[in-house]
């Protein structure tokens, strides 16, 4: 007899996640992804000017902030035949960078680390042992001082003695598998608190091209920022030495703080490589920050170092062959989602996709989204003739699979095309935790594909992108609007593209048709329902679902704390709200229902 587990929300970001899970003998048997959120935006943009679609789409999310705003001007660009210039191209890579950068840091250690470092423990370690421990993994961030491990140990136990965890409420700090000492412990919660300085700063190179951060501004054509080196309301010299000074202070930060805390955790949790493999197939245009404006194996305008990896799909764990990407085989199921599509279609590719909601689930007014079999939710009506819906995120396939997108897949078609240092970093990481490069498919593979993934985009930026931008400044380049297609009288009376981006999450596309100047229909293809839907047509799992209960093996001890599923499903990133609860079917902070 299995048990029956609901944990709803589950993460501790942006929207909506439930999560419905069977058990049986401390393992997960079963699971379904629930996005629990209708928010229809596409629908909003239908009749207004393509001009502000960016402006809408950018309001997704407020911690990806400027991604769907660079991608749906990259797509609406490609409808039009806009032709942005090479500097404000470059502006938008680095503020693609920067935000990446600062997404992976965050998550690392604001949404993830917290499932393995256990904070009330850092309470007592001895500081000086916590300094030894960071030279010890080779971190050599400037934050490793005794004054500053003696002020964080001091701290958490004032939190602990006034019986208000602030920030730390909510975790399970009593779990029995936390593993770290105390001495690692109080390491990383200093560096959690370090990282929140560091995410400060480095968000400031958006606030300097963007005007402001979060939902930068952005402008069709090119940048709304101009560059003019002696006046102050544009950009000017101090703010490019400013710039150069967060690029710097970015690299360092992920060298000597961000990626020895990555290797030192997983390291300690290295069964976690045997654990949460998900879906064998993996999708990506690129490096983190590629973009393409329509077909992505055309090459750019101008070609960068983000576009050093090509766009590739590898099937079922073959790292050794990359098939080529077409993105006519990308398709929308909607079999587990709360939608219909015009004629009973059941999948259609994004450029003819539609979003019309068709709710068939629980029907308000419920106390809550319980498990009780009176509430006719999912679990209870899978006896009873369900009609196989159960969330708002539809399913996307590419070929009809599956697919893992974000740092991982990117990291892999980046090793398996031979990228020179993505290999180097990954071996050498590899050769430390003694494990392989197919166990990156796990729980721990995909914090280390982030890790490894943010260092090189670090390098990128400092080495190459930033150098570029001021070159061209000192040949006096500073041209950073393509004027010729903003009027839409030079606009097709019919026209369509897309925009593709490789963002923190995974690959970002938006498809927009525009017709009589104004949108007629438009679709953004997410990293979270690539990873997040329910089953397709097919009843094939989604990645987090696959993650959870593809093999029947990973554990889930003590449904009352069931942080082994928080560290599974945070290592995909997803973009959902801030908060845990679990429910049991009278509605009460509990876990589990028997079947």
């Amino acid at each position: 007899m299995a048990d029956r587990v609901v944990i709803d929300p589950i993460t501790r970001i942006e929207g909506h996640l439930r999560l419905e899970l069977e058990t049986s003998g401390g393992k997960i048997t079963d699971a379904w992804s629930q996005a629990t959120q209708f928010r229809g935006l596409e629908t909003i943009l239908q009749g207004r000017d393509p001009r502000d679609a960016w402006a809408f789409t950018q309001r997704i999310c407020g911690v990806c902030t400027g991604v769907h705003a660079i991608t749906s001007i990259t797509a609406v660009e490609n409808a039009i035949g806009s032709q942005p210039p090479e500097q404000a191209l470059l502006i938008r890579d680095m503020i693609m960078a920067s935000q990446e950068i600062q997404d992976h840091v965050i998550h690392f250690y604001h949404l993830h680390a917290l499932d393995f470092v256990n904070v009330a423990n850092a309470a007592k370690a001895d500081p000086a042992a916590a300094v030894a421990f960071a030279e010890a993994i080779g971190s050599t961030w400037r934050g490793n001082t005794l004054t500053r491990m003696t002020e964080v140990r001091d701290t958490v136990q004032a939190i602990l003695d006034s019986g208000q965890l602030s920030i730390f409420t909510g975790g399970y700090w009593g779990h029995p598998d936390y593993r770290l000492p105390p001495e690692a412990d109080l390491m990383a919660v200093a560096h959690y608190l370090d990282a929140l300085e560091f995410q400060r700063s480095m968000i400031r190179i958006n606030t300097v091209f963007g005007g402001k951060n979060p939902h930068p501004h952005f402008l069709v054509g090119g940048m709304a920022c101009s560059i003019d080196q002696n006046k102050s309301e544009t950009v000017n010299q101090v703010q490019v030495s400013n710039i150069q000074k967060w690029v710097a202070e970015c690299l360092e930060f992920v060298e000597t703080c961000y990626v020895p805390d990555a290797l030192a955790v997983v390291g300690v949790y290295k069964d976690y490589f045997d654990i949460g493999a998900s879906t064998p197939n993996y999708l990506a245009i690129g490096l983190a920050g590629a973009t393409y404006g329509g077909d992505p194996n055309v090459v750019p305008k101008f070609p960068t170092a983000k576009m050093d990896v090509k766009p590739g799909v590898i099937f079922d764990d073959d790292f050794s062959t990359v098939h080529p990407f077409d993105h006519t085989k990308i398709t929308e199921s909607i079999a587990s989602a709360w939608f219909s599509y015009e004629g009973g279609a059941t999948a259609l590719t994004p450029d003819l996709g539609e979003t019309a909601p068709k709710y068939t689930g629980p029907q308000p007014p419920y106390e809550a989204r319980t498990i009780a079999q009176d509430d006719s939710v999912l679990l209870a009506s899978r006896e009873e003739g369900w009609d196989g819906k159960y969330t708002w995120s539809k399913e996307p396939m590419y070929d009809g699979k599956r697919m893992q997108v974000g740092p991982v897949a990117r990291v892999i078609l980046a090793y398996a095309q031979g990228h020179e240092r993505m290999k180097e970093i990954v071996d050498g990481a590899v050769a430390t935790l003694g494990i392989s490069l197919s166990q990156m498919n796990s729980t721990a593979g995909r914090a280390l594909a982030r890790a490894a993934e943010c260092l090189l985009s670090a390098e990128i930026l400092a080495n190459s992108t930033f150098p570029k931008f001021v070159e061209n400044l000192t040949q006096g380049d500073i041209n950073v609007f393509d004027a010729t297609k903003w009027e839409p009288s030079t606009w097709d009376k019919e026209c369509s593209g897309f925009g593709m981006v490789e963002v923190a999450r995974g690959m970002l596309s938006h498809w927009v048709t525009i017709k009589d100047k104004a949108i007629d229909r438009y679709q953004c293809v997410v990293p979270s329902t690539w990873l997040g839907g329910g089953r397709d047509g097919e009843g094939n799992m989604s990645p987090y679902e696959h993650a959870l209960a593809g093999d029947g093996t990973h554990p889930l001890v003590d449904p009352e704390q069931p942080l082994e599923v928080l560290r599974t499903i945070h290592s995909f990133d997803p973009c959902m709200s801030c908060a845990v609860h679990v429910l049991d079917e009278d509605g009460k902070v509990l876990q589990v229902a028997q079947s």
